[in-house]
């Protein structure tokens, strides 16, 4: 049995998300949202507004990678909403479990052209479960609190509800009770799961791609206990990283192409079979998929494949206790090849060379990061170079922008790493190009009070795209950026502090101002404008 919550509907509206954990609310203020903020003052929600919709709401989707609770963006009517598409997109494709809460122009006056008058609910329909218009004010509550237990059913994602202006007059409404199974899958098929353990047992050469729905299962503790029972050697993407420390005997980064050479068995734990993986194939091997529900069996290709809670098929493989074949030899050959990566990488993280390789901001980074740090990506190359080079202890450390491949995450997701984590590093590594969609949000850092560590890899170009087109036509077009641009007086000019860094030998120094300087702080390292990533991912 519920409780009755009575003043408006945005008052209902925000217990509901209360109900779920949820303790803030990302914003940007409009009219048309004002009994939302009015109902968080009432009911001690902080909230936390931006310059720009689209930082509210990945800063919303953020909040949701760190605490596993829905995560709560409340927009304005018409371009609020708008403005947050791209951001709702990355958190459908990321499978993050965010609420998005609309303004809308007044029900009964709809046609006549209200302010903002904008029907969001087609716009958003494909990148939600569910978008929904609330035009019975006494439901209010029982709307929030499903769309919420919906973002957090497997397979997760956001979910949409908008109230029309005058929908947020007195009113009462009941909100249901958060029960015990919220969050949690559907058990797995025995024969499915038999079936993929059989597998592994078999397999001489089996290895683990751990995703990030392991994560948003809170498996990690399973995780660990089955790779170890069955010796089966694992690497990473997305929240993946970290549900296996970096530092664990199973854990490996640098050598993932030999699945492709040498692998037998490749099990995908909780990841879409997508470009990142080859849409599936990697080589010879035998592909299994574990998924977290039936809607994220893969269409494209036919692979054994269990669909489940993902705790429950770790739990099941950890139990296992029939024979399997010997894997050691398997794991001291990736170990020998992870060692002698190491060896080379030593090479390009402690480049000495002008212009400065990007790879010696990772080396330098790699030697102040704790094992808390909250590691946020933001770019194209010198993003991918984080992929390649940060090591994460930690669950839920690890925020990159996911498979939507969309910039702008890095203030949104910056400002709520802050907030959920106070006491933690936050770093943040921007390539150039993608600091010009919200770097005015260092704004909204200083602020609020929450300081994180900006790392620009500044080398005045769209490297991800002059490199290839340079390679393919021989030319490249609008791909180039001012060289030397000084983020970092962008951030100084709002309120926070920084440098610029032309020698190698002062990125370490630079970052350890930036980590005692207690506000946000930009470290822009100018890069070699030629060096170019060794990307080899089939994009389509």
């Amino acid at each position: 049995m519920g409780n009755m919550i009575d003043g408006h509907a945005g008052q209902q509206a925000v217990a509901a998300m209360a109900a779920f954990g949820t303790d803030v609310m990302f914003t940007l203020n409009g009219g048309h949202i004002w009994p939302l903020y009015d109902a968080a003052r009432d009911q001690g929600m902080r909230v936390v507004d931006t310059r720009h919709e689209q930082t509210a709401t990945f800063a919303a989707e953020a909040y949701a990678k760190l605490t596993r609770k829905p995560g709560f963006a409340a927009l304005t009517a018409g371009p609020g909403i708008t403005n947050g598409v791209s951001a709702i997109t990355s958190a459908w494709f990321n499978g993050t479990p965010l609420v998005v809460m609309g303004g809308r122009a007044p029900e009964a006056r709809w046609g006549a052209g209200s302010l903002q008058e904008f029907d969001h609910v087609p716009v958003v329909q494909s990148i939600t479960k569910s978008a929904i218009t609330v035009k019975d004010p006494s439901k209010a509550a029982s709307a929030v609190h499903a769309a919420a237990r919906l973002a957090l059913t497997p397979h997760r994602g956001p979910t949409f509800v908008d109230f029309p202006l005058d929908v947020f007059g007195p009113s009462s409404g009941e909100l249901p009770d958060v029960d015990e199974c919220t969050g949690k899958g559907v058990a797995p098929d025995s024969d499915e799961v038999s079936r993929i353990v059989a597998l592994i047992a078999n397999a001489e050469r089996p290895a683990f791609i751990v995703g990030s729905d392991v994560y948003w299962d809170g498996a990690w503790d399973e995780l660990r206990a089955a790779v170890e029972h069955l010796r089966v050697p694992c690497f990473f993407n997305g929240l993946g990283r970290g549900t296996l420390p970096a530092s664990h005997e199973l854990s490996f980064l640098r050598t993932r192409g030999l699945l492709n050479k040498r692998a037998d068995l490749v099990v995908v734990l909780g990841t879409p079979l997508d470009f990142r993986l080859g849409f599936g194939r990697f080589g010879s091997a035998q592909v299994a998929h574990v998924v977290d529900s039936d809607a994220q069996r893969a269409r494209h290709v036919d692979v054994p494949t269990v669909a489940g809670d993902l705790m429950l098929v770790l739990r099941a493989f950890a139990d296992h206790g029939g024979d399997r074949c010997s894997h050691e030899a398997w794991i001291a050959e990736l170990r020998d090849a992870e060692m002698a990566g190491v060896a080379a990488d030593r090479l390009l993280l402690d480049a000495a060379s002008s212009p400065i390789k990007p790879s010696r901001i990772y080396g330098e980074l790699g030697r102040r990061l704790a094992d808390d740090a909250v590691v946020i990506c933001d770019g194209g190359d010198f993003a991918s170079y984080a992929g390649k080079f940060v090591q994460v202890q930690q669950p839920g450390n690890w925020l990159d922008t996911g498979p939507y491949g969309c910039l702008g995450n890095g203030l949104g997701y910056s400002i709520a790493a802050r907030v959920t984590r106070p006491s933690s590093q936050v770093v943040l590594l921007l390539g150039d190009g993608a600091a010009g969609f919200s770097l005015m949000d260092a704004d909204s850092l200083v602020r609020h009070g929450l300081p994180v560590v900006m790392v620009v890899g500044n080398n005045g170009m769209w490297g991800l795209e002059k490199h290839p087109m340079q390679a393919i036509y021989g030319w490249d077009m609008a791909c180039d950026l001012q060289p030397q641009c000084r983020y970092d007086e962008v951030v100084r000019s709002l309120g926070g502090a920084g440098e610029m860094v032309t020698d190698p030998r002062e990125i370490g120094p630079a970052l350890d101002r930036g980590f005692a300087s207690g506000v946000p702080y930009m470290v822009n390292v100018v890069t070699d404008p030629n060096d170019v990533y060794p990307r080899s991912s089939n994009l389509a």
